[in-house]
């Protein structure tokens, strides 16, 4: 079966998914996935499952038009800004670095104009007063690829930035879930062990070449994703973590990717990633790597003053900066190497 590989490079990219959006009968796209948690996977999107997904998108967000092009072209989330630019009638505005600036005044057109981004980059941009009020010029940002810390989101909100956070993954044509509620058609149900499971027309088809990977994540047309979650409320998806990121240390279950959100809560926090690490005594140690300047004493008191102390870091690692993998999500195997 042949597929269609998104280049790396933009133009290259651009013209590809035009004439691919064109083609009477084209092959799926071949996504590969970023590996950030495990091995890279090769996942088979279909024409009509990336057309959902810009379809519903559009209806959710109200309109259609010019996309900024700020994340890697060769990943789902920078294949669907491209195909939702193009399916509008405009080629993307490919950005240079972080300079939104720039890319939002290289369009003269009058048109809607559209953003996405990772969560990393709207950190960065919200700390310089000339990006962030260019991006506030956009219709909508979206900002999907890992937890969105609610402060940066607040100062982004505070500066005029229309931030919509989304949750998806290759396998679901990108984001599916905006702000909590699924896109229209798109079905959310919470499974065993707490596993968000996603049914629709935005799904995936298989696993190039893994036919029993594909049966063990497609079940009764449900993907059964690697992350827990729950309802809120109001009935918005809140996702907690992924299902494997529960670390059993001295027998006591630690939910990293809580420990890390409550981490980044604090001031003097720049950024910081937990995961857990064998350890002889404990089974496992949970270990902090964090880019500030604040005593460990301090942040482990931070931590406890939310959740049980036995959640607090056994061990802290200080770095100037958390290693990325291209599409700007955290090289998480990285930092375990490292570790």
């Amino acid at each position: 079966m042949s597929f269609l590989r998104p280049s790396d490079e933009p133009s290259v990219v651009i013209r590809q998914l035009s004439r691919w959006l064109e083609a009477d009968a084209p092959p799926p796209l071949l996504i590969e996935t970023s590996g950030s948690t495990g091995r890279p996977k090769g996942v088979v999107l279909p024409r009509r499952a990336v057309l959902a997904s810009v379809e519903a998108s559009a209806r959710r967000l109200g309109g259609t038009g010019r996309w900024l092009l700020a994340l890697p072209s060769s990943y789902v989330a920078g294949v669907q800004v491209i195909v939702r630019s193009l399916v509008a009638g405009h080629e993307p505005v490919v950005v240079d670095g972080l300079d939104v600036g720039r890319a939002v005044a290289a369009d003269h057109a009058g048109t809607a104009t559209y953003a996405s981004l990772v969560p990393t980059q709207l950190h960065r941009i919200v700390r310089n007063p000339e990006q962030v009020a260019a991006l506030a010029r956009c219709d909508a940002v979206l900002v999907g690829g890992g937890g969105l810390d609610p402060e940066v989101r607040r100062a982004a909100e505070e500066q005029g930035v229309r931030v919509v956070a989304t949750y998806g993954s290759s396998e679901t044509a990108g984001g599916c879930v905006y702000d909590g509620v699924p896109l229209d058609g798109v079905g959310v149900t919470i499974g065993a062990e707490g596993r968000v499971r996603i049914a629709g027309p935005t799904l995936f088809s298989h696993y190039a070449d893994d036919p029993e990977l594909t049966a063990e994540t497609v079940v009764d047309g449900w993907f059964l994703t690697s992350d827990a979650g729950r309802f809120d409320e109001d009935g918005r998806l809140q996702v907690i973590g992924r299902i494997d990121d529960v670390v059993v240390s001295g027998g006591v279950k630690v939910p990293v990717t809580a420990v890390a959100q409550r981490l980044r809560e604090h001031l003097l926090v720049t950024d910081v990633e937990v995961l857990g690490v064998p350890d002889p005594e404990w089974g496992q140690r949970v270990v902090a790597v964090v880019v500030g300047n604040v005593h460990e004493a301090e942040l482990r008191d931070w931590v406890s003053l939310e959740h049980p102390r036995s959640w607090a870091p056994r061990e802290f690692r200080w770095v100037d900066r958390l290693p990325l993998l291209p599409n700007g999500k955290v090289d998480r195997q990285a930092i375990r190497a490292a570790l």
